[in-house]
């Protein structure tokens, strides 16, 4: 019987034994870098368990504007304390001479500290480049001064820059075949999501001491200093935006109430984007609240358009020869023949119609059309950009179909046959309305395409990108947009058109007749079918471009969801193009946000 307990507690033991060592080697051999499900990295995690580190740069790519200027982060010469400094007699009177922090608030954050830290609180103390020389020539075990990466804590375009996070899924799902650890920041929006493969670090730049249990030294009181193997990386994406305008339009959009819209602002000779503003803002505690929406760049998304529209029917009238300046148009009437109570314009010809942006005119001129062509007013959308994605594209080093806005929307005209062979709705779209889309950004591109005298390019928002030594990777040189596009005939036509809504008497633009530079637009106010409390809301746009006989700006101003007597957009885009102005003719200007880590 003794025997047979004997053989079974053997047994027992062995499987036991098997299983320990079967763990052991799972542990040690097969899943150190992988281990359950959610992809533990157990080599890691031992050395942060023996080791104390202070990262000085997470090594993941940065972003910046067209002159150089950081717009996602800022480097800080700070200096770096560890733990065990308590424990030792060093030279802190010298440190604190150096610094000018007092020996008490040095010695008591020392004490305190349970991991190294950058000294200062709540911003840390920020030293001058010969502070930095004299304390690293101390050679002060634990005591450093580096400069360290901050991120900034306003920053600019938030939305097209996008936000970063940690998602083993995603980092699996997008780069299976590369070494990541599940740690890895990755973009999940904007450009942070587009140039991501670029952006991804090749490791980081930190202070590492090893510990032992204890949190004694393990090896000494020796820090190491680590950084990637690659002096190239991190990359630096290089935008088109300038800070200054950047921070200019973000003031103003703020001021101005805008709480859903933006402002897009584009170089017409290089079409590239100097500023971008999407509002709400990003809410930094919870990005993705879906109720803030903060995290959608609405100048990508497609929008109601209203009467902004109105142009593509103004470039399709003029090929089809119906803009005959003696046609006269009954103005106070509505698109459905019956009076009109609000607006009573009375007889205006197309000019006119134009500038006061008549309902009537437009709406009977694009059924005109669509007998004349089934296809007309979605050929002209296509030929004016409006109907996209306008964002520059196209094969570069191992991308094929590099996309710099992989979230652009498209816009549209109609959505369904049906609604084209119903005369009613042909009226609607005409004005901009029923299935009418288009994006803020498309529509700068139109305007921008309309003064450039009906070239189409692709709109650029980064230029290059460069290697940590500012040389070049690759540049994004200028591209045309593929299909066909307006004559020059017509562009010409077209300019006149929008400049006319400012120097009207009556036009919709007059608001822009004293500007500093001349200034030709289209504004636009589009029903939503949404009703709050009793009124409906609107989007309200005005798309321009300025000087007028030299075109360097196209400008979009939209204020999305308003009711019809708040919200309006042009008090905005005067005082940008005033801004515009005082930044172009060097004079003084009031500082436009913070860049405070």
């Amino acid at each position: 019987m003794w025997r047979k307990r004997a053989v079974g507690w053997l047994i027992i033991s062995f499987t036991v034994l098997c299983l320990l060592v079967g763990r052991l080697i799972q542990l040690q051999l097969i899943s150190t870098e992988h281990f359950t499900d959610r992809e533990i990295n157990l080599l890691e995690a031992s050395v942060r368990q023996r080791s104390q580190e202070m990262v000085i740069d997470t090594g993941r790519g940065n972003f910046l504007d067209r002159s150089g200027r950081p717009l996602t982060h800022k480097n800080i010469p700070v200096l770096i304390l560890f733990p065990f400094l308590a424990k030792m007699d060093w030279d802190i009177e010298r440190v604190s001479e150096i610094t000018g922090a007092s020996e008490y608030s040095l010695r008591y954050s020392v004490e305190n500290a349970k991991e190294p830290f950058a000294f200062g609180k709540p911003e840390p103390l920020q030293l001058t480049e010969e502070q930095m020389e004299k304390i690293n020539a101390l050679k002060i075990p634990g005591v450093f001064a580096v400069e360290k990466k901050y991120n900034l804590l306003e920053s600019p375009a938030a939305q097209l820059i996008g936000i970063t996070g940690e998602n083993q899924n995603l980092v699996k799902e997008r780069y299976p075949d590369k070494e990541l650890s599940i740690n890895t920041m990755v973009g999940i929006t904007g450009m942070e999501k587009s140039f991501d493969e670029f952006l991804l670090p090749e490791g980081a730049s930190k202070l590492v001491y090893h510990v032992d249990a204890t949190g004694g030294p393990l090896f000494g009181i020796n820090v190491k200093y680590v950084e990637p193997a690659n002096p190239f990386y991190p990359v630096n994406i290089k935008t088109t935006l300038d800070y200054d305008l950047q921070m200019m339009a973000e003031n103003l959009a703020d001021r101005h109430g805008i709480k859903k819209g933006g402002i897009v602002l584009l170089d017409i000779e290089t079409n590239t984007v100097l500023a971008m503003v999407s509002r709400p803002s990003v809410n930094k505690d919870n990005p993705f609240d879906k109720e803030s929406g903060g995290a959608v760049n609405q100048m990508i998304k497609q929008q109601i358009m209203g009467s902004v529209f109105k142009t593509v029917v103004a470039a399709a009238a003029i090929d089809h020869g119906l803009d005959d300046p003696a046609r006269q148009f009954d103005c106070s009437k509505k698109i459905n023949g019956q009076p009109d109570p609000k607006y009573q314009h009375g007889m205006l010809n197309f000019n006119d119609s134009f500038a006061r942006s008549c309902n009537n005119t437009f709406a009977t001129v694009a059924k005109e059309l669509k007998d004349i062509d089934s296809e007309v007013l979605e050929d002209y959308a296509k030929k004016l950009s409006l109907t996209g994605p306008v964002g520059w594209q196209g094969d570069i080093y191992h991308f094929n179909d590099f996309r710099q806005l992989q979230d652009e929307e498209k816009g549209r005209v109609f959505l369904s046959e049906d609604a084209k062979k119903d005369r009613n709705f042909v009226a609607l779209t005409g004005i901009g309305q029923h299935e009418v889309r288009a994006t803020p950004l498309a529509v700068s591109n139109m305007i921008a395409t309309i003064a450039r005298g009906g070239q189409k390019d692709m709109v650029r928002v980064a230029s290059e990108i460069e290697y940590k030594n500012s040389t070049s990777l690759l540049e994004f040189k200028e591209k045309k947009l593929d299909g066909e596009t307006i004559a020059p005939y017509t562009a010409m036509k077209l300019q006149k058109l929008l400049r006319e809504v400012v120097i009207n008497e009556d036009g919709t633009g007059k608001w822009f007749k004293e500007l500093p530079y001349e200034v030709a637009g289209k504004s636009g106010t589009a029903e939503t079918g949404r009703i709050v409390a009793g009124k409906q809301l609107h989007n309200k746009w005005f798309a321009g471009y300025f000087p007028y006989k030299n075109p360097k700006y196209a400008l979009v101003t939209v204020n999305l969801g308003v009711t019809e007597d708040t919200g309006g957009v042009n008090p905005l885009f005067a005082d940008l193009v005033k801004g515009i102005y005082n930044f172009n003719h060097k004079e003084e200007v009031p500082p436009f946000g913070s860049t405070d880590s």
